[in-house]
């Protein structure tokens, strides 16, 4: 099954670790903060978006 992912704004700092990490799942957004390209993580990304998740400083990755 396809997982999903999206980035919770409340808590995003635009630390730019997702981005550095899955650059063709998260991108900049005119806030300053991340944004999730794609709602279904990509085949081949899960692992690398699953650890862009745990890595991520304040949580706000969520993948389902």
């Amino acid at each position: 099954m396809a997982k999903k992912v999206r980035i919770n704004k409340d808590n995003c700092i635009g630390c730019g670790l997702c981005n550095a990490t899955v650059p063709s799942v998260f991108e900049w957004d005119d806030d300053g903060k991340m944004k999730a390209v794609v709602n279904v993580v990509p085949a081949g990304e899960e692992d690398a978006v699953d650890g862009a998740a745990a890595d991520c400083p304040t949580a706000a990755i969520e993948v389902e």
